[in-house]
C-alpha cells in the first residue's frame, strides 16, 4: 500500500491543497468514503458501521496553511488520589503451541498499571513503545489514513502518568482485565486505565497476538491483523475464542505472580509489592468493541471475573445478520454493564443501531445488569482516540470550523473533555459497586452533572 510519506512536510502539499480540502478529503479517505477501492482501509471494530458524515460547505476559509509537526499528545490528569507505577510482562503459555513464535509457544504482551508509592526518580512511561507507536502513526496518517504526514502522531514520545517499574503501594488492589477494540493496541485505552488505578485498582491490559500490534522485548514486533482486513464472522469467533484463553492464562499467570514467582518470560525483576497488592478475590473485566464481547465470553467461562463491562461490542459474530451469541441467549450469573454509544441501542428495532444480541442478553441476563448509553459518541469516543484526534487537528489546523464536522464522523458529537470525565466517574461507580461493594447512587438514575449519559436498569 503506498502512503503520502511527507516527514519535511513539504510545502508543496501545503500550496496545492487548500486546508480545509486535506481535511476534509483525508477524512474521506480515513472514513472509506472516498472511493470503493478503499473502503476498507482503516482500523474497524466489527460492531462498527460505516458512518456518513457531514464535511459541510466550503464557505469557511482558514488562516494560514497547516501546521504540520509531530504532536505529543496530553493526557487527562487522573482524578483518584494514588500515585501511579506502570510495568510491562511477556508471558508464555506452554499449553498452547504456535509455531510462528520462536518459542513454539503462544506468546503474549501485557501492561499493569497500579497504585504506587511516591517515588519522584523513577522515569514517566511514554505512551507506546517505538515500534507500536509507528504503526499506529502508519495506521492513522498517509495516503489511506486521514491525509496527515507519516509521523504525526507521536505516541513514543507522549508521557503518561505513570512512572516505570514504581513500587506497589502496599495494600491488596481490586483487579481489572482490559481487552482492547479489534486491531487496537492495549495502550489506546490508557487514560481510563491510569484514571482507574489512581482510584486504587489495578489494570491489567492484554495485547492480543497476531490480531492486535505487539512488540516483545527487544524489539521483536508482530503488527497484527492489516488495518484493510474487514472484521468477518468466521475470524471474529476465532478472534473472541482466541481473546478469552488468552484472558483465563493471564488470570493464571497472575495467581502465580501473586504467590510469588515471576511469570516473565526473561525473568526480569518486578516492581517490589506487585505480588503482595493483587487481590485476586475481586477480578472484574472490561474491553471496547471486540473486547467487551470478549468480555462478555470471558465472564460466561470463567468464574474467576466477577463483574464486567462491554464498551459497545456487540454479542454476536455478525453484527447485521446474527444470530445472537451463546452469552446473549444465556446471559451469565454474575453482573454486566453494557455501555453504548449512539451506534448501539436495543429499544427501537427500527433504527439502524438496533442490537440484536444487546436485546437478547437484556431478556434473559439474571446475574445483575445494566445499560448506560452515551448520547452522541461513536464507538471510538471509548478510546484515547477522542481526545487525540481533538488535540492533532487543533495543533495543526488551529481553529477551522470543520474540525467539529470531523470529530464528529470520527467520534461522535460528544464533547471530548465531556466524555473523558463521565466515563471515568460512571465506570468506576459499577466497579466499585460490584467488587468493593461501594454503592454509588450515581448509578441509580439520570444525572443533571452528566446529562451525556442515560441510564437504563
Amino acid at each position: 500500500m503506498s502512503r503520502m510519506v511527507n516527514s519535511g512536510h513539504s510545502s508543496h502539499i501545503r500550496h496545492s491543497v487548500g486546508r480545509r480540502g486535506l481535511l476534509a478529503g483525508g477524512l474521506a479517505a480515513g472514513l472509506g468514503l472516498a472511493l470503493p477501492a478503499t473502503a476498507h482501509a482503516r482500523p474497524l471494530d466489527p460492531d462498527v458501521r460505516p458512518p456518513a458524515p457531514s464535511l459541510g460547505g466550503a464557505g469557511v476559509r482558514a488562516k494560514g496553511d497547516p501546521d504540520f509537526h509531530p504532536v505529543k499528545f496530553r493526557l487527562p490528569e487522573p482524578t483518584g488520589r494514588k500515585s501511579l507505577g506502570t510495568t510491562s510482562i511477556h508471558l508464555i503459555d506452554d499449553k498452547r503451541p504456535d509455531p510462528t513464535m520462536p518459542s513454539g509457544k503462544r506468546e503474549l504482551m501485557i501492561s499493569l498499571w497500579y497504585p504506587s508509592t511516591l517515588m519522584d526518580d523513577a522515569p514517566l512511561a511514554m505512551y507506546m513503545p517505538k515500534r507500536t507507536a509507528k504503526e499506529v502513526d502508519d495506521n492513522w496518517t498517509g495516503e489511506y489514513g486521514l491525509a496527515l504526514p507519516t509521523g504525526t502522531f507521536d505516541f513514543a514520545n507522549t508521557v503518561t502518568n505513570s512512572r516505570e517499574n514504581a513500587p506497589m503501594q502496599k495494600l491488596k488492589h481490586p483487579v481489572l482485565l482490559f481487552s482492547p477494540g479489534y486491531q487496537y493496541s492495549r495502550f489506546v485505552n490508557t487514560a481510563l486505565a491510569e484514571d482507574l488505578a489512581s482510584r486504587g485498582y489495578v489494570v491489567v491490559a492484554m495485547d492480543h497476538t497476531h490480531e492486535t500490534p505487539t512488540e516483545f522485548p527487544g524489539g521483536r514486533f508482530l503488527p497484527g491483523v492489516p488495518a484493510t482486513q474487514l472484521p468477518d464472522p468466521l475470524f471474529t469467533r476465532q478472534y473472541v475464542e482466541t481473546r478469552v484463553a488468552d484472558t483465563r492464562f493471564v488470570l493464571d499467570q497472575l495467581t502465580q505472580l501473586a504467590a510469588g514467582r515471576n511469570p516473565g518470560a526473561e525473568g526480569n525483576d518486578l516492581p517490589s509489592g506487585l505480588s503482595f497488592g493483587l487481590d485476586l478475590r475481586r477480578v472484574g473485566m472490561f474491553g471496547v468493541g471486540l473486547g467487551g464481547y470478549a468480555t462478555a465470553d470471558a465472564l460466561r467461562a470463567d468464574k474467576r471475573i466477577s463483574t464486567g463491562l462491554n464498551l459497545d461490542g456487540t454479542l454476536q459474530d455478525d453484527r447485521r445478520n446474527g444470530p445472537p451469541a451463546e452469552v446473549a441467549l444465556k446471559g451469565v450469573d454474575r453482573p454486566l454493564l453494557l455501555f453504548g454509544s449512539d451506534e448501539t441501542q436495543f429499544t427501537d428495532p427500527k433504527k439502524d443501531s438496533f442490537d440484536l444480541s444487546w436485546a437478547t442478553f437484556w431478556k434473559v441476563q439474571k446475574g445483575g445488569k445494566l445499560n448506560l448509553n452515551l448520547l452522541g459518541a461513536k464507538q471510538k469516543a471509548f478510546t484515547d482516540y477522542q481526545f487525540v484526534f481533538d488535540q492533532v487537528f487543533r495543533d495543526i489546523y488551529g481553529d477551522d470550523p470543520i474540525i467539529t464536522s470531523v470529530m464528529t464522523a470520527l467520534v461522535g458529537k460528544v464533547d471530548p473533555a465531556k466524555s473523558v470525565r463521565a466515563q471515568r466517574e460512571y465506570i468506576a461507580a459499577y466497579f466499585d459497586t460490584t467488587l468493593r461493594r461501594r454503592p454509588n447512587p450515581l448509578l441509580s438514575q439520570d444525572s443533571p452533572e452528566f446529562p451525556e449519559v442515560h441510564i437504563r436498569w
